[in-house]
């Protein structure tokens, strides 16, 4: 299978301004995810997808492949992942380089275990489906089957539609929420069906505590801040 990773990432971050290549501890942010997606060993190509020009030359540095400048359209807060990827296929087959697959990789979430790209794969191929998501568990006190909505007449119900609470936390069915580590899809399901998700979606439960950094603002920054201290850099020197 030939498999392509896509890191995206914009000039015009406002939460932590221009935290793709702001340094976290020695290194670019952007530098964490190239290492986790360069040590799995799995890719043909692991592409920087950036509208900035400075983003792109220090993304060549750290060894992305850079073929294009995203459009500014693409660039915007209300610009959608899917649309960043499908510019970017399409951008590349206007050259003939085609591939199987995708793995999207948000370099806002930089601290992946060592060998979960390559575990994702894995399951993401026994398992014959369309797509995966990298998943954590929800704690059962929020889980769905206990989670309130407001209906029509303005009460709340349970969110699910149950009509009654399940009454002990033993009989909750397991949930998970997205945690944004790794998204890998089929580049059918992405052009055809423009999601990465799709109906035989696949999922890879991930228990590594830095997962749960995803830097969007400067408290983010600061907590990946504090556990690089305590960070193991697994990759520095292969």
């Amino acid at each position: 299978m030939k498999l392509l990773a896509i890191i995206p990432a914009r000039g015009g971050s406002k939460g932590v301004p221009r935290k793709n290549i702001k340094l976290l501890g020695d290194k670019p942010l952007l530098w964490y995810t190239y290492q986790a997606a360069k040590s799995s060993n799995l890719f043909d190509e692991i592409l920087l997808s950036t509208d900035d020009e400075e983003i792109a030359s220090i993304g060549k540095e750290i060894g992305f492949m850079v073929p294009f400048i995203r459009p500014k359209e693409l660039a915007t807060d209300a610009a959608k992942s899917i649309d960043v990827v499908v510019h970017a296929l399409n951008e590349l087959q206007k050259s003939n380089q085609t591939y199987d697959a995708v793995v999207l990789l948000q370099p806002t979430s930089p601290f992946r275990e060592k060998g979960i790209i390559n575990k994702a794969f894995d399951t993401f191929i026994k398992t014959g489906a369309d797509s995966l998501v990298s998943v954590k568990q929800v704690p059962h006190q929020f889980n769905p089957h206990w989670v309130f909505k407001v209906n029509e007449n303005n009460f709340l119900s349970i969110s699910t539609g149950d009509e009654e609470l399940i009454g002990r936390r033993q009989e909750l069915p397991d949930a998970y929420y997205r945690d944004g580590q790794i998204y890998i899809t089929t580049v059918e399901v992405l052009l055809n069906q423009k999601t990465f998700t799709g109906k035989k979606l696949a999922y890879l439960i991930n228990t590594y505590e830095g997962a749960d950094i995803n830097i969007d603002a400067m408290d983010d920054w600061e907590k990946a801040e504090a556990f690089i201290t305590n960070y193991t850099k697994q990759f520095e020197h292969e």
